[in-house]
């Protein structure tokens, strides 16, 4: 398995402004790259509050994070539960928050998750309580719902044609079936696998991810102490233009990034995963 590498590493670091002894929320702890770097730059004594769904993920986590003992409380909760889970652990008012809202290098390579191209199933979890799986989608969706939930969710504009090829070639056992099909109906063209956006839209609605980004921003006003900041890093336009648009219009924050902040190519050289990364930061001003 290739290491993990935490996408904007350095420019999360700067970003969050971290201070010795703060109190830091790292909302999707993945595999603690992220979380490593803060506890480091800000010892003695600062501390950080890790949040993950998946328990594959916070069981390297609590790996990675053991050499700081107490300075790092790992809770297994999706983010959309970050207030809650800050007020449960005395994490407020917090001097940061992060998400970044992308799949882990782990994620992708593990071949029974259904993420990658080389997947052996169709799940696309990213916790196992959740019912909905994109076997479910794909095997018993119509034709048009399928149709419209690829457009809208992967903005794939040949999503009639992608849906009608899946119903034409059910049952699909798993994400290399999947893909396949799909290359078929497409062809293939350039470096970018055709099955990209689908696959981004299966995942988007499996895992409820719009709806929770949604139902998260409008917490981090309660969980952000005065001038902490908030990080976050997605990776598709639907997720960056909630965040953008979230913190133009509120009150609570003043947006320092007019611009997202992208990875370098040298980065992306190094981790092909960062390719679509998007960072935007604010800060609690009122």
């Amino acid at each position: 398995m290739k290491p993990h590498i935490p996408v904007l590493l350095n420019e999360v670091i700067e970003a969050l402004a971290l201070k010795a002894g703060g109190k830091y929320v790292d909302g999707t702890l993945g595999a603690g790259g992220h979380a490593e770097a803060i506890l480091k730059v800000t010892a003695p004594d600062g501390k950080l509050l890790g949040l993950d769904g998946d328990p594959a993920a916070l069981h390297i986590a609590r790996t990675t994070l053991a050499p700081f003992g107490e300075r790092a409380i790992l809770v297994r909760s999706n983010f959309t539960q970050i207030k809650k889970v800050a007020v449960e652990n005395h994490f407020i008012p917090a001097d940061g928050v992060l998400l970044d809202l992308g799949l882990s290098s782990m994620q992708l390579a593990n071949l029974e998750r259904g993420f990658s191209f080389l997947s052996h199933s169709l799940d696309m979890r990213m916790d196992d309580r959740t019912e909905l799986t994109a076997s479910d989608i794909v095997n018993a969706w119509d034709e048009a719902d399928l149709a419209d939930l690829i457009f809208e969710y992967g903005e794939e504009r040949a999503s009639r044609k992608i849906a009608r090829w899946i119903v034409a070639n059910r049952p699909l056992n798993n994400a290399q079936e999947l893909a396949n099909v799909i290359e078929r109906a497409l062809g293939r063209h350039g470096k970018i696998h055709p099955a990209t956006k689908t696959f981004q839209a299966l995942r988007i609605v499996v895992n409820n991810e719009l709806e929770n980004l949604e139902m998260t921003l409008p917490q981090l006003a309660d969980v952000v102490g005065q001038g902490g900041r908030v990080a976050i890093i997605t990776f598709h336009s639907l997720e960056d233009r909630i965040v953008k648009n979230f913190f133009k219009a509120n009150e609570h924050w003043r947006n320092l990034t007019k611009h997202p902040i992208k990875p370098t190519y040298q980065q992306t050289r190094e981790n092909a995963r960062a390719r679509s990364a998007k960072l935007r930061v604010a800060e609690r001003v009122a």
